[in-house]
């Protein structure tokens, strides 16, 4: 059985919470593969997990560049620390949407660790945690040696759900320009291929 958070449709909420909660009370085995669709328009959001900002929202002090759509969203770190992604506009961007019981999240978490510091500055590279509970969240980021890298803590399904993911692991990766480049899976090889490229 794959485990996927609901999309959010207008009218269907309640069906919706009901079946993210079914899903992350029962484990099943990863699941990988391209996930179809791109970030959706209009979200429906949890205060406080993962709020869209507003539209125009300029990306930080010193930095001009515009906020696209699909960056405006903020969170919060597993580590309890506020994030937002407009501080990511005007460069590449990869989300690693991962469960921590994932077999292959697992296997991918060490080309992560290690390729994500030499490109921290030109393509950050951002865990969005989700399918489990905190704190096997937290030992997978310690186990993987993620802590330079932020990890996302989306167990309420928010940022999932904007993304349309219905598959862990997935990666989707964002141009400089905000537009989604590939979402879907990569292996280590192929993922420092891509970001090798996008520093470029």
């Amino acid at each position: 059985m794959r485990s996927s958070y609901p999309h959010s449709r207008p009218g269907g909420r309640l069906a919706a919470t009901a079946v993210l909660v079914g899903a992350l009370l029962t484990g099943s085995a990863c699941a990988v593969g391209p996930a179809p669709g791109q970030p959706a328009a209009e979200v429906a959001v949890p205060v406080g997990t993962a709020a869209p900002l507003p539209a125009g929202t300029p990306a930080g002090p010193g930095a001009p560049a515009a906020v696209p759509e699909v960056l405006r969203f903020t969170g919060k770190t597993l580590d309890g620390a506020a994030f937002s992604a407009a501080t990511l506009a005007g460069r590449p961007v990869v989300l690693w949407f991962w469960a921590p019981w994932c077999a292959t999240c697992a296997s991918q978490a060490w080309s992560v660790a290690e390729i994500a510091p030499n490109y921290r500055d030109t393509v950050p590279i951002v865990g969005v945690a989700g399918l489990g509970e905190q704190q096997a969240m937290k030992d997978f980021v310690t186990e993987f040696d993620l802590a330079g890298t932020p990890q996302l803590d989306d167990r309420a399904g928010a940022l999932w759900r904007r993304f349309e993911i219905v598959e862990q692991s997935t990666f989707l990766i964002i141009d400089r320009d905000g537009k989604v480049v590939h979402q879907g899976f990569l292996d280590g090889e192929e993922l420092t291929r891509r970001v090798a490229a996008l520093a470029g």
